[in-house]
């Protein structure tokens, strides 16, 4: 009998906690900007943090308050600029450039292509690895080929092949850029979709050095530059690089005389 009123007096307790659960939600609720209602469903649900703020629904907030102006997102892109503008009862300025941006990785060395300098054996990361040496690899400017990259991409999109590149699934890469931010030695760099070539090196060595450590890497000579003036290549500091915001007409012809062949069709 005592057990039995003992579990009736705590259901009693319990339902009148419930009610008064439910009538203080109701009466102290906080009620959402409408804005932020419209604006949460559009983001990409990254939660990437690219935006500068923790994630897809704080950015919502702080656009549709007035803190935060509409283009911070790169996984969105231009439609969800469109439909936040539209949303928010504003207009995006034209003439900016809203081509998509995706990872790619600057660097073919690998083994077969270059030296190595000890059998490093810790963490497998590739900031651990940097602290040691800056690595095991002849070339200090290239990919460590350990995966800090694949352990941040918040979507899969980076992996590692059989010969142990590091590959970007550019169909998949949301332009978070959270890769390029844990590259110890900024391999991983933002390039435009559409761009056909890309320079597949992050070497700063001068060409005499560099060819002792790795076959594939750029050696400064500015033939790409000096014969071939629209191809768009510059050299600076021992490395070629090229404006990616507009087409070069030599580029391809470039890419034909590069004497370690760095200059890659994608």
């Amino acid at each position: 009998m005592n057990i039995l009123l003992a579990v009736l007096v705590i259901a009693l307790l319990g339902g009148l906690f419930g009610f008064g659960l439910s009538i203080a939600e109701k009466k102290f609720a906080v009620k959402k900007d409408p804005k932020i209602l419209a604006l949460e469903p559009l983001m990409p649900g990254a939660n990437c943090g690219v935006c500068g703020y923790a994630g897809c629904n704080a950015y919502a907030a702080a656009v549709a308050l007035g803190e935060a102006p509409i283009g911070l997102c790169s996984p969105g892109g231009s439609s969800l600029n469109e439909k936040m503008a539209e949303i928010m009862g504003t207009k995006i300025e034209a003439g900016g450039d809203t081509r998509r941006k995706i990872a790619h990785v600057m660097c073919r060395g690998n083994t077969e292509f270059t030296t190595k300098d000890y059998a490093y054996e810790g963490m497998n990361d590739c900031n651990a690895a940097a602290l040691l040496f800056a690595g095991d690899n002849g070339c200090k400017n290239g990919c460590m080929h350990l995966g800090s990259c694949i352990a941040v991409c918040p979507v899969d999109a980076i992996s590692k092949d059989k010969d142990g590149y590091i590959i970007v699934d550019e169909d998949l890469c949301i332009s978070c850029e959270k890769c390029t931010q844990i590259c110890p030695n900024g391999v991983i760099q933002m390039i435009y979709e559409d761009n056909e070539y890309a320079i597949e090196c992050n070497n700063h060595d001068p060409g005499g050095k560099i060819r002792k450590i790795c076959s594939v890497a750029c050696i400064g000579c500015k033939i790409c530059e000096n014969k071939f003036p629209e191809s768009g290549c510059k050299v600076d500091n021992f490395l070629s690089t090229f404006t990616q915001s507009v087409p070069h007409s030599q580029i391809a012809e470039a890419a034909e005389a590069c004497p370690t062949k760095c200059i890659i069709k994608r």
